[in-house]
């Protein structure tokens, strides 16, 4: 071991980390804590370490046919056969009441989901603005709406895939008192996918560049990817 850097070690045996993490928090080279205590440190980590996580950029209607469009990062596909999505909303609207996403799809039975891009970053921020129920998303960020073939909520026009769904069920988890913690899981019915999108019959992860939600104010994109074989068991 004569030369080696050793591994391991206490926390304070590297000033950096002793410096920027509460003493008491130090355990070894972790920091723990209670979720039901609360931490130390300047911002929630949790979300920090569920990452990266895909954005469910979400149209809708309301009753009247008021168009929506949100961005909501507790997002994912769960099913492939029939496929099938789920997004959370994890408070109410700023204004009072479920989100309008919710509220609209509760009511009208139907939503879109818009693959957010690199290209649109900034129209997708743009609309997760807390906005009354009257704005129309679409116009405030700027976005062209396209018709669904079998859903009347519209698509985001400038998204290269879109999935039409229609709703399934809702699913209350436990909340903090005077909030809610939301979850709407759909059926997708429909897909659209941009021709130039598609190479060898695949889509091209890299033409597209999908956004992803990390922790804070982060977004990561994709500019690089690899591929595994899955491996099998021998007969």
């Amino acid at each position: 071991m004569d030369g080696q850097k050793p591994v391991g070690g206490p926390i304070d045996s590297i000033p950096e980390l002793a410096t920027r993490i509460p003493l008491a928090l130090q355990r070894g080279f972790f920091v723990f804590y209670q979720t039901s205590e609360g931490h130390d440190l300047p911002h929630n980590p949790f979300n920090a370490l569920v990452v990266p996580r895909p954005i469910g950029w979400i149209s809708s209607v309301d009753a009247a046919g008021r168009a929506n469009l949100a961005p909501y990062s507790f997002f994912n596909a769960v099913a492939y056969d029939p496929p099938q999505v789920l997004f959370a909303a994890t408070s109410n609207h700023a204004f009072g009441g479920l989100k309008d996403s919710v509220k609209n799809i509760q009511e009208t039975g139907e939503f879109v989901v818009n693959l957010a891009t690199w290209a649109l970053r900034e129209q997708m921020n743009q609309s997760a603005v807390t906005a009354p129920s009257e704005v129309d998303e679409f116009e405030y960020a700027g976005l062209s709406k396209a018709p669904a073939q079998l859903v009347a909520p519209p698509r985001v026009k400038e998204s290269p895939a879109q999935l039409e769904c229609v709703y399934t069920r809702t699913v209350e988890l436990p909340a903090e008192p005077g909030n809610t913690n939301t979850v709407v899981f759909g059926q997708v019915i429909g897909v659209h996918i941009a021709d130039w999108a598609l190479v060898d019959g695949k889509v091209d992860f890299q033409s597209i560049q999908p956004i992803g939600r990390l922790g804070y104010q982060d977004y990561v994109r994709v500019v690089e990817v690899f591929s595994m074989e899955r491996p099998t068991w021998p007969s």
